[in-house]
């Protein structure tokens, strides 16, 4: 028999460690995203931590800017940025206020609310790609940068929560280098996600862009 899943929203202490800590427990945790339209919960299967300034990797590694300015806030926010011209990408700002550390929230199960996130994600050929990559999780619910700044750890109404979920046992957890990133911070082993899951996202190594000739 399969657990069900604990509801409690997760306490703003939980967020408030080192972005290695929190980046490993927030597997199987459940992110729900309240709409006009309904409910959305998803179950987190892949993260990545980035450190701050501590982390070339990292949007806040050269100091606080109008666009990073919610990583140097509490932690138990959310981070939302826009990359490419045309995607939203979200993460949890963690430890103390003035750290500036972050996990980007790469993929994750649909367990409420498909129906909602199929309408968002139509390119999707099956439900365990709704939300499999960090943009499709974003697009899947609903997420832009009028989210920026949201209190995930707030009592009351909130669009977006954190709550207890099932964790996920560390020997399921694996760890490898992020995503597409370059340079120094490239090396860190800093992407986890749960073994075996169908949903994480496919690892890519960073690839220069070729300037036009």
């Amino acid at each position: 028999m399969i657990a069900t899943p604990d509801r409690t929203p997760l306490h703003r202490n939980f967020f408030d460690r080192p972005v290695l800590e929190v980046a490993p427990d927030l597997l199987g945790r459940i992110l729900v995203r309240s709409t006009p339209d309904g409910p959305i919960a998803l179950r987190l299967t892949e993260v990545e931590a980035y450190d701050g300034q501590n982390d070339p990797g990292s949007h806040a590694y050269r100091g606080r800017t109008a666009r990073n300015e919610v990583m140097f806030g509490a932690p138990g926010h959310v981070y939302v940025y826009f990359t490419y011209g045309m995607w939203f990408c979200m993460n949890l700002v963690c430890g103390p206020e003035g750290r500036a550390s972050a996990v980007l929230l790469r993929a994750g199960e649909i367990v409420e609310g498909a129906e909602l996130a199929r309408t968002r994600r139509l390119s999707a050929r099956n439900d365990k790609e709704l939300a499999k990559g960090p943009a499709r999780l974003a697009t899947a619910l609903g997420v832009d940068r009028a989210l920026n700044g949201t209190d995930a750890c707030a009592t009351g109404d909130t669009p977006l929560r954190i709550l207890t979920g099932t964790p996920t046992s560390s020997d399921q957890v694996r760890n490898g280098p992020r995503t597409g990133v370059s340079g120094e911070g490239a090396v860190h082993p800093w992407r986890y996600w749960v073994d075996s899951d169908p949903t994480v996202s496919p690892y890519r190594a960073h690839v220069p862009r070729r300037r036009r000739s």
